[in-house]
């Protein structure tokens, strides 16, 4: 099985902790060449020189904040200019938690900026490119919302769900040129988000977090949480040659979760 990524570039997003940062880990471990897309530049110096560069890569990154989609815009133009892309990595943080019954007007239209719009500014950037090589693959990091909604997270459930819907019509349109677009939907996997999600739970349910943590454990059929790593490995397998029939599909990384086929 060719898992290869020798002379292939990426850009991964959202890449400085979490899921992000294991992607790009493991990009690199395969060979590929990372650039990092986030906004702590700081953060962003520091993870570029500890990926792995055994096989000559050149890793690089971009300052950008998804809060300003036309400064994506302007950044990723601009380096996508003269350099090809094979691999778009669209991953960002999850809009904050609450019933969609007291979400504002504003908590949507953000949501839909920092994700769809981001995601297509970064598509539409690097498609040229990819077709030019004739080898693509774009990769959303979504959530298990979009096959069964999530409680207490009523705009990232329907952010979600209209990523996914983007993405399978993207995959329609870009099969033909050997692009593939696919979505991977992590459970609860070990980040900065799901501590933020399990101590809000723990407030408003006037419980611990050590309480909150075994209640979410009891629904996954693995009984823990994911490692990122474990999400990573999944997104590096769509990245390679192995996974060139793969195409339009949303795949959990949820242990078993998720409850539906």
């Amino acid at each position: 099985m060719n898992l290869s990524l020798e002379g292939r570039s990426a850009i991964v997003c959202g890449s400085t902790q979490g899921i992000g940062l294991a992607i790009a880990e493991e990009l690199a471990l395969l060979g590929a060449h990372c650039t990092l897309l986030a906004r702590n530049e700081e953060r962003l110096k520091i993870v570029v020189k500890q990926l792995n560069k055994d096989r000559g890569q050149r890793h690089s990154y971009l300052v950008a904040d998804f809060t300003r989609p036309d400064e994506v815009k302007k950044i990723v133009s601009k380096y996508v200019h003269d350099k090809p892309v094979h691999i778009l990595i669209n991953n960002t943080g999850g809009p904050p938690g609450g019933p969609i019954t007291e979400a504002t007007e504003q908590a949507f239209l953000d949501a839909f900026n920092q994700h769809l719009v981001c995601n297509h500014i970064l598509a539409s950037a690097v498609i040229p490119s990819m077709k030019k090589e004739n080898y693509g693959r774009i990769i959303n990091i979504i959530s298990t919302s979009v096959k069964i909604p999530l409680k207490n997270l009523g705009v990232s459930n329907t952010i979600r769900g209209a990523v996914a819907s983007w993405s399978k019509t993207m995959a329609n349109e870009l099969g033909q040129f050997n692009i593939t677009v696919n979505n991977i939907l992590p459970g609860s996997s070990k980040t900065q988000r799901l501590d933020s999600i399990i101590a809000n739970n723990a407030a408003a349910k006037h419980k611990t977090i050590d309480e909150i943590e075994e209640e979410m454990k009891k629904e996954i059929p693995m009984k823990r949480f994911a490692e990122p790593g474990e999400v990573a490995a999944v997104a590096a397998f769509l990245a390679s040659p192995a996974a060139s029939y793969v195409n339009g599909t949303s795949i959990p990384v949820d242990g078993g979760r998720t409850g539906s086929i």
